[in-house]
């Protein structure tokens, strides 16, 4: 068991019939229940492919987007993940990695690699930041200064490696009376919402491009945020991940006055649940923020400094926590 930092620590090995080969072990505490974290596997994989990027002739050693699906559930076991670049451009390399346990594929992914930050050759010089009223700003309410901290959920296998806060603002949004809820003349609906804080504990820890990975995967589920009225029989459930798209928006910034190291705004929205499975689909934004929690002071302005640094959308499951514990238990059997 380890902070996250430590929990990514893959080691370059063979090449394998035109793929380069990264291996190391799942760490048993970044876990659901009994299964590997989502986000935290699709941290492994995004690591390897910086570790093969690092050295490329292209230049191209940063994460751009990544697609991933989930074909299989992880095991706390030794993985193996296959490395193969399908093409390198002047801009962008495109490259394949799935993730393997006991020779079968348990996460395939596409990613594109570039150089994640302002160039000076750039034939498209347009961005939307401050002060330009069309950009937006990070959606949190509380300063992280006064945010209080809250439990985290006790599947999290992780909990005691992290700490978040709640959004009392974002949350009343989700009442049956609030006024974003709908009815048969509206246009539309804004669905359900959440947002935190949201903190490495280790004082070593960093935000970097493998915990982007991890963190996009961090919120409450559509279901989980529905009203009890509007969830009946609902118990404990797991959200496995089917499919997971990520964009790295921004380079991460330095610590600074403006920029914490390892504390990030999180925020999170869904719109449709639906058969099969309870199916839903989740959008997540991850901002930059301006200390860790309990830290600083809240100074005029301080949300134009804060900066998108990734997106991702994804479709999860709804199932009874007691799948993910018999998985969980066959995956150790089978190793």
């Amino acid at each position: 068991m380890a902070p996250f930092d430590q929990a990514i620590n893959i080691t370059k090995g063979v090449h394998k019939e035109g793929f380069q080969v990264y291996v190391g072990d799942i760490d048993p505490e970044w876990v659901v229940g009994a299964i590997p974290n989502g986000g935290y596997v699709l941290a492994l994989i995004v690591d390897a492919c910086i570790q093969h990027q690092s050295k490329a002739q292209s230049g191209h050693v940063d994460p751009i987007h990544v697609t991933a699906h989930y074909l299989r559930t992880t095991a706390i076991a030794r993985f193996e993940v296959f490395v193969r670049v399908l093409k390198s451009g002047r801009g962008f390399t495109n490259l394949t990695a799935d993730l393997v346990q006991e020779s079968q594929t348990k996460i395939t992914t596409h990613l594109i690699f570039g150089i994640n930050k302002p160039s000076s050759g750039s034939r498209t010089p347009i961005n939307i930041t401050p002060p330009s009223r069309y950009a937006r700003r990070i959606p949190l309410y509380t300063h992280p200064s006064t945010a209080v901290i809250e439990p985290m959920r006790h599947t999290w296998g992780f909990h005691s490696q992290v700490n978040w806060t709640k959004e009392p603002e974002i949350l009343k949004r989700n009442r049956v009376d609030s006024v974003t809820r709908t009815d048969r003349n509206s246009i539309g609906g804004e669905g359900l919402e959440w947002g935190a804080w949201f903190e490495f504990v280790d004082k070593s820890a960093r935000i970097t491009n493998p915990s982007l990975a991890f963190l996009v995967d961090i919120f409450l589920n559509t279901p989980t945020l529905l009203p009890r009225s509007e969830r009946p029989g609902l118990t404990t459930s797991w959200f496995p991940t089917m499919t997971l798209a990520v964009e790295f928006k921004s380079p991460i910034p330095a610590l600074s006055e403006k920029h914490a190291s390892r504390t990030v705004g999180l925020y999170s929205s869904g719109r449709f649940l639906n058969d099969p499975q309870g199916r839903h689909d989740m959008y997540v934004e991850v901002w930059t923020a301006p200390c860790n929690l309990g830290e600083g002071k809240e100074v005029d302005g301080w949300r134009d400094n804060q900066i998108c640094l990734a997106v991702a959308t994804q479709m999860a499951l709804t199932i009874p926590i007691e799948v993910n514990q018999e998985r969980g238990r066959k995956n150790t059997a089978r190793l």
